[in-house]
């Protein structure tokens, strides 16, 4: 039966290391990207999912910014935390510190969030063996899964390297590798790379 998130990619999830790709609003103002720039470098690495992210801009600015990506990329935008801001994306992505804010039972979090977004697009942070089985439970469409390598932009207490491959082998959902992962990493078991700001340098 073909998954909600393959219904909204439009493609059958076959192969893997797709390319994810996050747009941080603040690191494209720093390094001085425009968005039509990120839409470019989006369409020629054939991105198949794009999660808007951004921590200082208005509302409104963020609904501008999500209205226009959709209107330029013909793929699934999603937003980072933003609840309020589903209406103008594809999907959700939250954190586990996200899920504990809705409720510290996540299931009945996870039935709340599912209560504003329907049937859109869900993804969860994860970073170890404890919270994949959990995520295994709730009605989920991805899972992101890191860190993967070190990364520059975040502080990271667990670097998963090599044992990436198994943790996801025991997901039910999609895995989305996160934290220092490369464009043309071939990592076993996980369906999507998820490029921060070294996709800018490609």
């Amino acid at each position: 039966m073909i998954s909600n998130l393959e219904k909204a990619l439009g493609f059958e999830l076959k192969a893997f290391n797709y390319l994810y790709v996050l747009c941080d609003y603040e690191t494209l103002l720093k390094k001085n990207i425009t968005l039509d720039k990120f839409i470019d470098l989006c369409k020629k690495k054939d991105v198949k999912l794009v999660q808007y992210r951004d921590k200082i801009s208005s509302l409104e600015e963020q609904k501008t910014n999500l209205l226009y990506l959709k209107s330029k990329l013909n793929i699934p935008i999603i937003i980072n935390d933003k609840i309020e801001l589903i209406k103008y994306a594809d999907g959700l992505h939250l954190g586990q510190e996200d899920f504990l804010a809705i409720h510290r039972d996540k299931k009945i979090a996870i039935k709340l969030v599912r209560a504003k977004i329907k049937d859109k697009l869900l993804g969860l942070s994860t970073h170890n063996e404890i919270e994949i089985l959990e995520a295994n439970e709730l009605p989920l469409d991805m899972i992101g899964l890191g860190a993967y390598k070190n990364t520059t932009t975040k502080d990271v207490s667990t670097i998963l390297g090599d044992k990436i491959s198994y943790l996801a082998k025991i997901s039910k959902h999609p895995v989305c590798a996160i934290g220092g992962v490369q464009i043309n990493d071939k990592i076993p078991n996980i369906r999507f790379n998820v490029i921060g700001s070294g996709f800018y340098y490609e």
